[in-house]
């Protein structure tokens, strides 16, 4: 099954971080043996008044995406965010799960099939920023030619250019496309007073 290859996959991810001695059990809850403390160094310690958190703390995996078709909707995602099948793990037509990654930064996305369509606005968003040498707009018209649907342009919002738009994908998941760093350096969004 398909969904096991993703767990061996993230059980050796969690190998890097921990060590080879980890195993799917402690991964599933059991004790975890000598591991007592974070493998980075922890953010909050000497943090006014909030000393140092005991034990490991939490990190996101990846991001889970409900959908009707999880490769179609992968293979979309795929050229927006310039993210790519798992090496030796491809996704196929009629995967059920379907698992892509950013090659530069290792965040990934799993799309999996579910009978329930959208009925709401999303709880939870993707802002995305236009990569280097791009801008918004360009982004936009980019995301429009590839199928993405308009939802609200708000590009205006706090003065001219400096807002965003929301578009929506395939599925209907909205998402925002913000200005690049570049137009943020060059125009900078007014601090209120």
């Amino acid at each position: 099954m398909r969904l096991e290859r993703v767990g061996r996959w993230l059980l050796d991810r969690f190998r890097d971080w921990f060590g080879p001695g980890l195993t799917a059990d402690a991964v599933r809850g059991a004790d975890i043996g000598p591991l007592s403390r974070p493998p980075h160094p922890n953010p909050l310690q000497g943090a006014a008044g909030l000393g140092r958190v005991r034990g490991m703390t939490s990190f996101i995996s990846h991001t889970t995406i409900d959908c009707a078709n999880a490769y179609e909707l992968s293979e979309w995602w795929k050229p927006v965010l310039g993210y790519v099948d798992l090496e030796g793990d491809p996704n196929l037509p009629g995967h059920e799960e379907c698992l892509i990654r950013d090659p530069e930064t290792g965040h990934m996305l799993l799309f999996i099939e579910v009978p329930d369509t959208k009925t709401v606005k999303n709880r939870i968003h993707f802002d995305i920023q236009p990569r280097p040498g791009t801008t918004r707009d360009e982004e936009v018209e980019r995301l429009l030619a590839l199928g993405a649907a308009w939802v609200e342009d708000h590009r205006n919002i706090r003065g001219p250019g400096i807002g965003w738009a929301t578009l929506a994908d395939p599925a209907g998941n909205e998402f925002c496309v913000l200005r690049s760093q570049a137009e943020r350096d060059a125009n900078p969004q007014p601090q209120p007073s």
